[in-house]
Protein backbone atom coordinates (compact mmCIF):
# COMPACT_ATOMS: atom_id res chain seq x y z
CA UNK A 1 0.00 0.00 0.00
CA UNK A 2 2.83 2.40 0.79
CA UNK A 3 4.19 1.90 -2.73
CA UNK A 4 0.78 2.72 -4.21
CA UNK A 5 0.52 5.89 -2.13
CA UNK A 6 4.01 6.98 -3.08
CA UNK A 7 3.39 6.31 -6.77
CA UNK A 8 0.13 8.23 -6.81
CA UNK A 9 1.68 11.12 -4.91
CA UNK A 10 4.67 11.32 -7.27
CA UNK A 11 2.52 11.13 -10.41
CA UNK A 12 0.13 13.77 -9.16
CA UNK A 13 2.64 16.27 -7.84
CA UNK A 14 4.62 16.06 -11.08
CA UNK A 15 1.58 16.68 -13.31
CA UNK A 16 -0.89 18.76 -11.33
CA UNK A 17 -0.96 21.92 -9.28
CA UNK A 18 1.84 22.43 -6.80
CA UNK A 19 1.05 20.93 -3.44
CA UNK A 20 -1.77 18.67 -4.68
CA UNK A 21 -1.49 15.01 -3.65
CA UNK A 22 -3.67 11.91 -3.87
CA UNK A 23 -3.49 8.99 -1.45
CA UNK A 24 -5.03 5.63 -2.26
CA UNK A 25 -5.90 3.52 -5.26
CA UNK A 26 -8.39 4.42 -7.98
CA UNK A 27 -10.24 1.12 -8.36
CA UNK A 28 -13.79 -0.16 -8.46
CA UNK A 29 -15.10 0.13 -4.89
CA UNK A 30 -12.08 2.22 -3.88
CA UNK A 31 -11.49 5.51 -2.10
CA UNK A 32 -8.85 8.15 -2.82
CA UNK A 33 -8.03 10.96 -0.38
CA UNK A 34 -6.82 14.23 -1.87
CA UNK A 35 -5.41 17.58 -0.80
CA UNK A 36 -5.08 20.67 -2.95
CA UNK A 37 -4.85 24.44 -2.55
CA UNK A 38 -7.32 25.98 -0.07
CA UNK A 39 -10.21 27.55 -1.91
CA UNK A 40 -10.00 25.20 -4.90
CA UNK A 41 -13.10 23.61 -6.40
CA UNK A 42 -13.01 19.92 -7.29
CA UNK A 43 -15.25 17.77 -9.47
CA UNK A 44 -15.18 14.13 -10.53
CA UNK A 45 -16.86 13.37 -13.85
CA UNK A 46 -18.52 16.81 -13.61
CA UNK A 47 -19.94 16.02 -10.16
CA UNK A 48 -19.01 18.56 -7.46
CA UNK A 49 -16.79 17.06 -4.75
CA UNK A 50 -16.98 18.34 -1.13
CA UNK A 51 -13.76 20.15 -0.19
CA UNK A 52 -12.88 21.52 3.26
CA UNK A 53 -11.31 24.92 3.93
CA UNK A 54 -7.83 23.44 3.86
CA UNK A 55 -8.34 21.87 0.43
CA UNK A 56 -8.90 18.28 1.56
CA UNK A 57 -11.34 16.03 -0.30
CA UNK A 58 -12.30 12.42 -1.04
CA UNK A 59 -13.05 10.57 -4.28
CA UNK A 60 -15.13 7.39 -4.34
CA UNK A 61 -15.49 4.84 -7.13
CA UNK A 62 -18.45 2.48 -7.28
CA UNK A 63 -18.50 -1.27 -7.85
CA UNK A 64 -19.19 -0.79 -11.56
CA UNK A 65 -17.17 2.39 -12.11
CA UNK A 66 -15.96 3.04 -15.66
CA UNK A 67 -12.33 2.48 -16.63
CA UNK A 68 -11.52 6.20 -16.53
CA UNK A 69 -12.74 9.15 -14.50
CA UNK A 70 -12.12 12.84 -15.14
CA UNK A 71 -10.84 14.85 -12.18
CA UNK A 72 -11.05 18.64 -12.45
CA UNK A 73 -9.40 20.99 -9.96
CA UNK A 74 -10.22 24.68 -10.40
CA UNK A 75 -7.63 26.64 -8.43
CA UNK A 76 -8.34 29.98 -6.73
CA UNK A 77 -5.98 31.83 -9.10
CA UNK A 78 -8.03 30.80 -12.13
CA UNK A 79 -5.85 27.91 -13.29
CA UNK A 80 -7.46 24.52 -13.83
CA UNK A 81 -6.07 21.01 -13.96
CA UNK A 82 -7.89 18.19 -15.74
CA UNK A 83 -6.69 14.62 -15.35
CA UNK A 84 -8.00 11.28 -16.57
CA UNK A 85 -7.71 8.79 -13.73
CA UNK A 86 -7.35 5.12 -14.68
CA UNK A 87 -9.78 3.10 -12.52
CA UNK A 88 -8.70 -0.49 -11.97
CA UNK A 89 -11.28 -3.14 -12.79
CA UNK A 90 -12.05 -5.91 -10.28
CA UNK A 91 -13.60 -9.35 -10.63
CA UNK A 92 -16.54 -10.09 -8.35
CA UNK A 93 -17.51 -13.36 -6.70
CA UNK A 94 -20.89 -15.05 -6.73
CA UNK A 95 -22.16 -15.93 -3.23
CA UNK A 96 -25.13 -18.26 -2.73
CA UNK A 97 -27.07 -17.96 0.52
CA UNK A 98 -29.77 -20.42 1.51
CA UNK A 99 -32.19 -20.38 4.41
CA UNK A 100 -33.21 -16.73 4.12
CA UNK A 101 -36.76 -16.27 5.49
CA UNK A 102 -39.17 -15.97 2.54
CA UNK A 103 -40.74 -12.76 3.87
CA UNK A 104 -37.29 -11.13 3.71
CA UNK A 105 -36.13 -12.59 0.39
CA UNK A 106 -39.50 -12.06 -1.32
CA UNK A 107 -41.15 -9.07 0.43
CA UNK A 108 -44.88 -8.44 -0.02
CA UNK A 109 -46.41 -5.12 -1.04
CA UNK A 110 -46.46 -3.70 2.49
CA UNK A 111 -42.85 -4.67 3.04
CA UNK A 112 -41.85 -3.15 -0.30
CA UNK A 113 -43.48 0.13 0.72
CA UNK A 114 -41.57 0.01 4.00
CA UNK A 115 -38.34 -0.68 2.13
CA UNK A 116 -38.95 2.31 -0.12
CA UNK A 117 -39.55 4.63 2.83
CA UNK A 118 -36.46 3.39 4.68
CA UNK A 119 -34.32 3.78 1.56
CA UNK A 120 -35.51 7.37 1.16
CA UNK A 121 -34.62 8.10 4.80
CA UNK A 122 -31.10 6.71 4.37
CA UNK A 123 -30.68 8.56 1.06
CA UNK A 124 -31.60 11.84 2.77
CA UNK A 125 -29.00 11.17 5.48
CA UNK A 126 -26.30 10.64 2.86
CA UNK A 127 -27.23 13.90 1.13
CA UNK A 128 -26.29 15.96 4.21
CA UNK A 129 -22.58 16.71 3.91
CA UNK A 130 -20.45 17.57 6.94
CA UNK A 131 -17.72 19.96 5.70
CA UNK A 132 -15.00 18.87 8.16
CA UNK A 133 -13.05 15.59 7.80
CA UNK A 134 -13.28 13.57 11.01
CA UNK A 135 -11.53 10.48 9.65
CA UNK A 136 -7.99 11.86 10.05
CA UNK A 137 -7.45 10.38 13.52
CA UNK A 138 -6.98 6.81 12.31
CA UNK A 139 -9.16 3.94 11.13
CA UNK A 140 -9.86 0.44 12.44
CA UNK A 141 -11.94 -2.62 11.63
CA UNK A 142 -15.08 -2.43 13.81
CA UNK A 143 -15.27 -6.07 14.90
CA UNK A 144 -13.07 -9.13 15.32
CA UNK A 145 -13.80 -12.26 13.33
CA UNK A 146 -13.40 -13.95 9.96
CA UNK A 147 -14.73 -12.28 6.81
CA UNK A 148 -17.83 -14.20 5.71
CA UNK A 149 -18.96 -11.93 2.88
CA UNK A 150 -17.01 -9.54 0.67
CA UNK A 151 -17.96 -6.29 -1.01
CA UNK A 152 -19.28 -6.46 -4.55
CA UNK A 153 -20.15 -10.17 -4.63
CA UNK A 154 -23.26 -11.07 -6.60
CA UNK A 155 -25.73 -12.43 -4.06
CA UNK A 156 -28.13 -15.32 -4.79
CA UNK A 157 -30.74 -15.75 -2.04
CA UNK A 158 -32.60 -19.09 -1.91
CA UNK A 159 -31.69 -19.58 -5.57
CA UNK A 160 -32.92 -16.13 -6.68
CA UNK A 161 -30.58 -13.38 -7.84
CA UNK A 162 -30.24 -10.35 -5.56
CA UNK A 163 -28.38 -7.07 -5.53
CA UNK A 164 -24.57 -7.09 -5.24
CA UNK A 165 -23.29 -7.09 -1.67
CA UNK A 166 -22.68 -3.52 -0.55
CA UNK A 167 -20.35 -4.11 2.41
CA UNK A 168 -18.10 -6.48 4.31
CA UNK A 169 -19.53 -9.22 6.55
CA UNK A 170 -17.63 -10.15 9.70
CA UNK A 171 -18.73 -13.33 11.47
CA UNK A 172 -18.70 -13.25 15.27
CA UNK A 173 -20.79 -14.54 18.19
CA UNK A 174 -23.98 -12.71 19.08
CA UNK A 175 -23.25 -10.01 21.63
CA UNK A 176 -19.63 -9.44 20.55
CA UNK A 177 -18.69 -5.74 20.57
CA UNK A 178 -18.90 -3.47 17.53
CA UNK A 179 -16.77 -0.31 17.50
CA UNK A 180 -16.73 2.92 15.52
CA UNK A 181 -14.18 2.59 12.72
CA UNK A 182 -13.22 6.28 12.95
CA UNK A 183 -14.17 9.53 14.65
CA UNK A 184 -17.52 10.94 13.64
CA UNK A 185 -21.11 11.78 14.48
CA UNK A 186 -23.91 9.21 14.74
CA UNK A 187 -26.54 10.12 12.15
CA UNK A 188 -28.74 7.04 12.54
CA UNK A 189 -29.42 4.62 15.37
CA UNK A 190 -32.43 2.65 14.13
CA UNK A 191 -33.96 -0.14 16.24
CA UNK A 192 -35.54 -2.06 13.34
CA UNK A 193 -34.97 -1.58 9.60
CA UNK A 194 -36.45 -4.20 7.27
CA UNK A 195 -33.20 -5.42 5.70
CA UNK A 196 -30.52 -4.35 8.16
CA UNK A 197 -32.34 -4.67 11.50
CA UNK A 198 -30.76 -2.64 14.29
CA UNK A 199 -28.53 -0.24 12.40
CA UNK A 200 -26.03 2.52 13.18
CA UNK A 201 -24.64 5.05 10.70
CA UNK A 202 -21.73 7.39 11.47
CA UNK A 203 -20.82 10.49 9.47
CA UNK A 204 -17.04 10.93 9.17
CA UNK A 205 -17.13 14.11 7.08
CA UNK A 206 -16.79 15.13 3.42
CA UNK A 207 -19.43 12.59 2.36
CA UNK A 208 -17.89 9.53 4.05
CA UNK A 209 -20.32 7.45 6.13
CA UNK A 210 -19.92 4.06 7.82
CA UNK A 211 -22.81 1.73 8.65
CA UNK A 212 -23.16 -1.20 11.08
CA UNK A 213 -26.06 -3.57 10.47
CA UNK A 214 -27.83 -6.60 11.99
CA UNK A 215 -26.90 -5.48 15.52
CA UNK A 216 -28.41 -7.14 18.57
CA UNK A 217 -28.01 -3.99 20.65
CA UNK A 218 -27.57 -0.24 20.11
CA UNK A 219 -25.11 1.58 22.39
CA UNK A 220 -25.34 5.03 20.78
CA UNK A 221 -28.05 7.52 19.85
CA UNK A 222 -28.38 9.82 16.86
CA UNK A 223 -26.40 13.02 17.34
CA UNK A 224 -23.74 11.46 19.58
CA UNK A 225 -20.08 12.22 18.90
CA UNK A 226 -17.92 9.10 18.81
CA UNK A 227 -14.20 8.45 18.67
CA UNK A 228 -12.44 5.68 16.83
CA UNK A 229 -12.88 2.47 18.86
CA UNK A 230 -15.93 3.64 20.84
CA UNK A 231 -18.59 0.96 21.41
CA UNK A 232 -21.60 1.48 19.13
CA UNK A 233 -23.44 -1.83 19.50
CA UNK A 234 -23.19 -5.62 19.53
CA UNK A 235 -23.15 -8.36 16.89
CA UNK A 236 -26.56 -9.78 16.09
CA UNK A 237 -28.74 -11.32 13.38
CA UNK A 238 -31.56 -8.80 13.03
CA UNK A 239 -33.03 -7.94 9.63
CA UNK A 240 -32.04 -10.01 6.60
CA UNK A 241 -29.53 -12.38 8.22
CA UNK A 242 -29.17 -16.14 8.58
CA UNK A 243 -26.79 -15.96 11.54
CA UNK A 244 -24.95 -13.50 13.79
CA UNK A 245 -22.52 -11.23 11.95
CA UNK A 246 -21.73 -7.59 11.34
CA UNK A 247 -22.50 -6.08 7.96
CA UNK A 248 -20.06 -3.18 7.77
CA UNK A 249 -20.71 -0.69 5.00
CA UNK A 250 -18.88 2.40 3.77
CA UNK A 251 -20.19 5.02 1.37
CA UNK A 252 -19.06 8.28 -0.20
CA UNK A 253 -22.03 10.48 -1.09
CA UNK A 254 -24.41 7.94 -2.69
CA UNK A 255 -21.64 5.57 -3.81
CA UNK A 256 -21.09 2.30 -1.93
CA UNK A 257 -17.43 1.53 -1.27
CA UNK A 258 -15.41 -1.54 -0.32
CA UNK A 259 -14.66 -1.17 3.41
CA UNK A 260 -11.32 -2.96 2.97
CA UNK A 261 -10.27 -0.46 0.30
CA UNK A 262 -11.34 2.45 2.53
CA UNK A 263 -9.42 0.90 5.41
CA UNK A 264 -6.26 0.71 3.28
CA UNK A 265 -6.52 4.29 2.03
CA UNK A 266 -7.30 5.94 5.36
CA UNK A 267 -4.65 3.98 7.25
CA UNK A 268 -2.10 5.05 4.63
CA UNK A 269 -3.30 8.64 4.99
CA UNK A 270 -3.02 8.46 8.78
CA UNK A 271 0.51 7.04 8.49
CA UNK A 272 1.45 9.87 6.15
CA UNK A 273 0.03 12.50 8.52
CA UNK A 274 1.83 10.95 11.50
CA UNK A 275 5.10 10.88 9.57
CA UNK A 276 4.80 14.52 8.58
CA UNK A 277 4.16 15.51 12.21
CA UNK A 278 7.40 13.81 13.27
CA UNK A 279 9.46 15.61 10.65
Amino acid sequence: MAAVVLLLSLVWTCSAAAGTVLTGRAEQGGLVAGATDPGARVSLDSRPVPVDRQGRFLLGFGRDAAATAELLIALPDGRAEVRALAVSRRDWRIQRIEGVPREKAEPDAASLARLKAEAAMVRAIRERITPEPQYLGGFLRPADGPVSGVFGSQRVYNGNGGAPHSGLDIAAPAGAPVHACADGTVVLAAPDLFLTGRTVMIDHGLGLISSYAHLSRLDVVAGAKVRRGDLVGAIGATGLATGPHLHWGMSWLDIRLDPEAVENTLNALYASISLNKKQ
